[in-house]
């Protein structure tokens, strides 16, 4: 439960997969379409790109707090749309996680400790099928 709110992002979307999503400062401005479509933005890439940015957010602060230093990092969200058994639909998270130059046990921490904070980690969490991995 958030305690003291920091921010509230706000975003419209009008006609769904095959219309316009926008912020509320018009920063973000982009036409949506169905997947594997050019033409367009879709839900599964902009949960993909808000996990990995998050994520790699995440690592960092861990870092910090672990008294490390990452000098360069990069996180890859890949998100799987799929018809479940009962004909519904549901999403499955890849994260890829490159962090270059440290020690193996010292990644695996890092990534354990972001797993654990961060947001969409703790949202997802229970609710769909979230899997990890090192990358170089």
């Amino acid at each position: 439960m958030i305690e003291r709110k920091l921010y509230t992002a706000q975003a419209r979307s009008t006609g769904g997969r095959t219309g316009k999503i926008s912020s509320e400062n018009g920063v973000l401005s982009l036409n949506t379409s169905m997947q594997n479509n050019s033409e367009g933005t879709n839900p599964e890439q902009l949960f993909a790109a808000g996990y990995a940015a998050c994520f790699e957010s995440t690592l960092h602060v861990m870092a910090e707090r672990m008294n490390k230093e990452i000098i360069k990092s990069s996180v890859n969200g890949l998100v799987d749309f799929g018809v479940t058994k009962d004909k519904g639909y549901e999403i499955a998270v890849l994260i890829e996680v490159s962090l270059p130059g440290l020690d193996q046990e010292i990644i695996k921490d890092l990534i354990e400790a972001a797993h654990q904070n961060c947001p969409y980690s703790k949202a997802t969490k229970g609710n769909i099928q979230v899997a990890i991995k090192q990358v170089v």
